[in-house]
Order: structure tokens, then C-alpha cells, then sequence
């Protein structure tokens, strides 16, 4: 099994920027893929980004292109989503999730997830 926990949400002004963490357990970190959600009351999770398990191949949603970076320390077994000139709209509950067969933007294909770590952005 692999367990994930996040950090690093908070409440954070329009055009600033957040550090999210995602500590991985149980398994070896570095043969799963990574990737991050995002899900507000009443929406759908929707996918952010998404790196390979040698994070050699990343993936973004465009309504994060150029403001957000993944990136991931096998060694440290965390994986990190960067996010710079926050939105309103960027508003939601961020996941983190584990997927040993490919990357996907679509939810079922992961395997494992995190419990959450709000981000709120104030205009």
C-alpha cells in the first residue's frame, strides 16, 4: 500500500504563490507516478499536473501552464507542486495522487490519494 499526505495549503493573496508537499509512503517512491488534483464544492476533481517516475515527463492543465511546476525528490519520497501567480479561480482542495501504470489526466486511473490540503486564493 501507499500512503500520501499533503502540505503546504493555506490563505494566500491574488498573484501569490504556495509551496505544496506531498510525502509518500509504503512503497518504493520512485516506481509510481505522481500527479495533482484539484476539486471545489460542487465541481468535479480536475486534473492540475503529473510527472513521471523518473520525472523525466511532466503533464499540466492549461489553466496552470506557466504558473505551476511539478517536480519530485525520489530520495526524499515527496513530490512538490510549485504554484506562482495564484488565482481566485485556483481555489479548491489539492490532492495528491500515485499512479503505477502511466500518466493520466483522468481520476479513476490513479491508484492512490492523499486526504487533501485546502488552497485558498483572496482577490
Amino acid at each position: 500500500q501507499v500512503q500520501l499526505v499533503e502540505s503546504g495549503g493555506g490563505l494566500v493573496q491574488a498573484g501569490g504563490s504556495l509551496r505544496l508537499s506531498c510525502a509518500a509512503s509504503g512503497r518504493t517512491f520512485s516506481n509510481y507516478h505522481m500527479g495533482w488534483f484539484r476539486q471545489d464544492p460542487g465541481k468535479d476533481r480536475e486534473f492540475v499536473a503529473a510527472i513521471s517516475w523518473i520525472g523525466s515527463t511532466t503533464y499540466y492543465a492549461d489553466s496552470v501552464k506557466d504558473r505551476f511546476t511539478i517536480s519530485r525528490d525520489n530520495a526524499k519520497n515527496t513530490v512538490y507542486l510549485q504554484m506562482n501567480s495564484l488565482k481566485p479561480e485556483d481555489t479548491a482542495v489539492y490532492y495528491c495522487a500515485a499512479n503505477f501504470r502511466s500518466l493520466s489526466k483522468v481520476v479513476a486511473a490513479w491508484d492512490y490519494w492523499g486526504q487533501g490540503t485546502q488552497v485558498t486564493v483572496s482577490s
